[in-house]
């Protein structure tokens, strides 16, 4: 009998490879202890930035101190914003004069800045009051401007980012960012939304806000959901008298480096 050349395929599997995000601030806009809720995930050629608060350039100081990483404005590539409150977005005012400078003097692109379609719609009526050089210049020359499809995986540095919109009071944003099979969630600013929670739940860690207020996620809606769940969940957008002990959810702190898978 002629045995057959063809062989069975073995199925290999190959092992998830982990990320990190950098927490550079874990506090809500009223914060007077805390930067506002955002990280840096790194990459082989520079730093992915969440969302850009105020004091941006002392919230990536503070955190490479904290975490004894090499955290510089220079180096950030890729800008993931979420919504265009200023707690989130008044710190692209300082990256973009200072890449822009930058740029003018040969060192380097401007950052590519990724959004949703509603978001970026308004981002230049945003910036642009404090950024146009008397009408001279656009969102163009201070940011590579990428708008990300509801639904449709994109590419930002060598993640893939899906993003989904949130229930805020207004325009923003969800993402999953996932690279080698491991996918960090990351809720942005909502109301305490089930659905915006089961899509974040195929995440390995979710970075969930929470505030005691009606725009937002409070704390008691967080603890009602599954134990199994809650394990996921790192929290974000504090208020400076959050009581740890009503929770088993565990905050984030600024500084903290976040393993995505968690080791």
């Amino acid at each position: 009998m002629q045995r057959s050349l063809c062989r069975t395929a073995a199925t290999i599997l190959l092992p998830r490879m982990s990320f990190e995000a950098i927490i550079l601030g874990t506090g809500s806009a009223l914060s007077e202890m805390h930067f506002g809720s955002s990280a840096v995930l790194p990459w082989r050629d520079g730093l992915v930035l969440i969302d850009c608060p105020d004091a941006i350039l002392r919230a990536l100081a503070h955190a490479s101190k904290r975490s004894g990483r090499a955290i510089d404005a220079m180096r950030i590539t890729d800008i993931l914003v979420t919504h265009l409150h200023g707690d989130h977005v008044n710190g692209l005012e300082t990256i973009g004069w200072k890449r822009w400078i930058a740029k003018l003097n040969g060192l380097g692109p401007v950052p590519r800045l990724h959004t949703v379609e509603p978001v970026a719609r308004r981002l230049w009526e945003r910036l642009g009051p404090a950024m146009d050089q008397n009408g001279t210049l656009q969102l163009a020359d201070y940011f590579d401007l990428h708008i990300i499809p509801l639904g449709v995986p994109t590419r930002v540095a060598d993640f893939d980012v899906e993003a989904r919109l949130a229930e805020h009071l207004i325009p923003g944003c969800g993402y999953r960012i996932s690279r080698g099979g491991a996918t960090l969630g990351w809720s942005g600013d909502t109301r305490f939304d089930p659905a915006h929670i089961d899509w974040l739940a195929t995440a390995d860690v979710i970075v969930h806000e929470t505030s005691e207020s009606r725009v937002h996620t409070p704390i008691e809606c967080l603890n009602s959901l599954a134990p199994e769940l809650r394990k996921k969940i790192r929290l974000v957008h504090m208020e400076d008298n959050f009581d740890q002990a009503v929770t088993d959810i565990v905050p984030l702190t600024e500084g903290e480096v976040l393993a995505v898978p968690p080791r």
